[in-house]
This record gives structure tokens, C-alpha cells and sequence, in this order.
């Protein structure tokens, strides 16, 4: 009990604690500000034949999630505990500079708007800036070749890896970014779980910093500060500007602390090569289908791959019978099932625990993935869902808005010309 104690009053904790409190705390109390400044702006999202909203809301939320990271980033500068890491680690200044370009392109994409081939190009450059600060896989996994399949990466591979991650984890990011507080939950999720996989330490927990436990900790901290706005019914969108910083985020804290530690696992831990493709893969596994699928979807009707639709995940969920909270929550449910089946990957070194618990979580998304298919068999048919404030169930009355904090905006304007 001592021991457990213990890991609760290392000064490791602490750090982290204070940064994901800082985190949280700002983006809290910016989110209003930011909201009454893009509406003084005019930046509203309109509701569309592809949009699930039914009314004018403010977007481009991400300013206030950017403020958290920037808050949280420099009080871990005059915390002792991250000195080395901020000192001899590149990650927090690649951070720092991508996640302010990316912040940039998606305030230009939520004002203005851009084609998906000048945004692909955008985010293809700041993916080369986080591999010129030093940021980028060293090594991979490969099961088929002999021995434990570990690859050290050399010439131009690991450059060319590392910009097609980085740029499909924010992609992925952004399209999952269809419902109120879906994409801030599930970013929530993931990075939690990225964080219990990286503080462990062979000789105890939170003994030494790690750059991608202080970026996931931050980003659950600003994913939570700005979910109390952005849940169902949303006050605020985080928009490109939000959706593609959480992505930059997650996807520099996996290459640093999956796919960039300076030696290699060692041929004898099972979980270690496993734990080079297989977390990260199953932590933004819900993203990833999404992405594939619409490429997929959109490559078989002859579409570009930048063509909206409104066949996401969640948007089938709602098709199928789930209201506008129950899918947000649905998958919520389904990230921590399949994050948990990664750090059960990761960190146990026992096949048949991690078989059970593999097969227990798979058990759980069966029953939850269709239970409206099971009722009435199949004879009630679900009314046409055309926004967060209609009744997404047959009979269920109207959900009215719940007042959110007071503020002196008085409604929103018209969109701007």
C-alpha cells in the first residue's frame, strides 16, 4: 500500500498534474472569450445538407485550445522536474512551431475556406518542419523478418514515414470531427492512453520526464477544458483550427515516444515490437477506419478524396437508431475499449491476460455496436436526423439547449458575405 501511496507523491505526478491543470483551466475560461470574438468576426458555421447542426454556430474554438497548449508549455519550462526534456529534447519546440502553423492553416481554412489540395500541400510542409527539428521515427517493426522484426530506419524512409503520419493523424482527427464534443472526447481518450503507456519506467513510475507524457498531458488537458463548451449542444466548434492542433499534438507525442527513443527494444520483451505499431494503431484506431473508409468510399464512386459527406462512423450510428449523445458516447466507449486493448498490448507480457482481455473487449463493442437493430426487429424506422436539437429517437421529445455560461453576445449574427 506504501509503494502505491508513493506514486501519488512523486514529484513526477505533480508535474504533470499542474501542466494538465494549467491546460485545462485556461482553455476553460478562453473558450467564452474566443467564442464572442469569432462571432464579433462573423466566423459562424452555417448548418448544411452536410452539416448534422441545425442552427448558426461559432467556430474556430481551437484558439482557446491553443492557448491552453501555450500556457501549459511554458509553465513546464520553470517546472524543474521537465528541465532535461525541455533542454535537450527537441519535441516541445517541433510542437511549438507546427502547432502554430497548423493552428494558422486552419484559422485561414475556417475563414476562408481552402481546397483540400492546397490544405494536403499545407500540411505536407509543416510535416517536414517537425521532421527538421529532429522529430521522426528512427526505427519500425516488421513481423516478417527474421529475429524480433525490429528495423533501423535510414536514408529517406524515416523522413517519408513520418510526414505520411503525421499528416493522416491529422486528417484522421479532423474528419472524426463530425458531432458535438466527439472529436475533443476521443483526442481525450487517446491521449490518456499515451500517457499511462509512456510514465511507466522500468524502475518505477514518473521517475524520469518524458517528452510525449508532457505533450499527451497536455492535450488531454485541453481536450477536457473545451469538452464542457463543445458537448452536445454545442456553444462552440473547434473547427480546423482545433481538430488539426490536436492531431499535430498526438501524432509528434507517438513518433517521440513510440517510434524515437534512441535505442531500439531489446529482442527479449514481447511487448516492445508489438508496442511499435500496434498501440498507436489501436489508440487512433477509430479515426484510422474512419479515414480509410472514406477514401475507400469516395475512390469507388469516383469522388476526390476530399469530398464531404455525411457517412462517417458516427453519422451510421445516428442512421441506425443512436441519438446525438448516445453515439458521441457510444464511441467514447469504443476509443477506451480499443486504448485499453493497446496498453494491454504494450504492458503486460502475458498472452493469455491479454487474450482475455482482447476477447472481453470485443465482446463489449458487439453489444453496443447495434442495439437499436435488436428492438421492435427492425419494424420502427428512424426519423430523418437533421441536427443535435432534434429528437434523434422516434417519440422522444425535443431536447432543449441547456443554458451554458452567461455572456453578453446576445445571440448570433447572420453569416458574414
Amino acid at each position: 500500500m506504501d509503494a502505491y501511496l508513493a506514486v501519488f507523491l512523486t514529484a513526477g505526478l505533480h508535474a504533470y498534474a499542474e501542466v494538465f491543470g494549467v491546460a485545462a483551466a485556461v482553455t476553460f475560461v478562453a473558450t467564452p472569450l474566443v467564442r464572442r470574438f469569432v462571432i464579433a468576426a462573423g466566423v459562424i458555421d452555417q448548418p448544411s445538407d452536410r452539416r448534422v447542426h441545425p442552427k448558426p454556430t461559432p467556430t474556430m474554438g481551437g484558439l482557446a485550445m491553443y492557448l491552453g497548449f501555450l500556457a501549459a508549455l511554458g509553465l513546464s519550462r520553470a517546472v524543474p522536474f521537465f528541465h532535461d526534456v525541455n533542454g535537450a529534447s527537441p519535441e516541445p519546440l517541433a510542437a511549438l512551431v507546427a502547432c502554430t502553423l497548423m493552428v494558422g492553416l486552419g484559422a485561414i481554412d475556417d475563414t476562408r475556406g481552402t481546397t483540400a489540395i492546397s490544405k494536403l500541400t499545407a500540411q505536407i510542409f509543416i510535416a517536414g518542419v517537425v521532421v527538421l527539428f529532429g522529430v521522426r521515427f528512427a526505427y519500425s517493426w516488421a513481423p516478417w523478418l527474421p529475429g524480433n522484426g525490429i528495423v533501423v530506419l535510414s536514408g529517406d524512409l524515416p523522413v517519408i514515414l513520418t510526414i505520411v503520419f503525421v499528416v493522416s493523424v491529422a486528417n484522421a482527427v479532423n474528419l472524426v470531427d463530425g458531432l458535438d464534443g466527439l472529436a475533443a472526447g476521443m483526442v481525450a481518450v487517446a491521449a490518456s492512453a499515451f500517457f499511462i503507456f509512456m510514465v511507466r519506467s522500468p524502475s518505477s513510475f514518473f521517475g524520469e520526464a518524458s517528452q510525449a507524457a508532457l505533450l499527451s498531458a497536455i492535450t488531454v488537458g485541453i481536450c477536457l477544458g473545451f469538452l464542457p463548451w463543445n458537448f452536445f449542444p454545442a456553444r462552440i466548434f473547434m473547427g480546423d483550427t482545433g481538430s488539426m492542433l490536436l492531431g499535430m499534438l498526438l501524432a509528434i507525442a507517438t513518433i517521440s515516444g513510440v517510434g524515437n527513443n534512441p535505442r531500439p527494444p531489446s529482442p527479449g520483451e514481447l511487448a516492445a515490437p508489438l508496442a511499435l505499431v500496434v498501440v498507436p494503431l489501436l489508440v487512433l484506431a477509430v479515426p484510422i477506419l474512419d479515414v480509410v473508409l472514406a477514401i475507400v468510399r469516395r475512390t469507388w464512386r469516383g469522388q476526390g478524396i476530399g469530398h464531404a459527406d455525411k457517412e462517417h462512423l458516427h453519422h451510421r450510428l445516428m442512421e441506425i437508431g443512436h441519438g446525438h449523445r448516445q453515439a458521441v458516447l457510444l464511441m467514447y466507449l469504443w476509443s477506451a475499449l480499443i486504448s485499453g486493448c493497446g496498453l494491454a498490448i504494450g504492458l503486460i507480457d502475458g498472452r493469455f491476460v491479454v487474450g482475455l482481455i482482447l476477447v472481453g473487449a470485443a465482446a463489449l463493442f458487439s453489444a453496443t455496436a447495434f442495439p437499436r437493430l435488436a428492438q421492435d426487429n427492425g419494424s420502427r424506422r428512424q426519423e430523418p436526423v437533421i441536427g443535435p436539437s432534434v429528437a434523434a429517437e422516434p417519440g422522444r421529445p425535443r431536447e432543449p439547449a441547456p443554458e451554458g455560461p452567461p455572456d453578453d453576445t446576445g445571440g448570433l449574427p447572420p453569416a458574414a458575405p
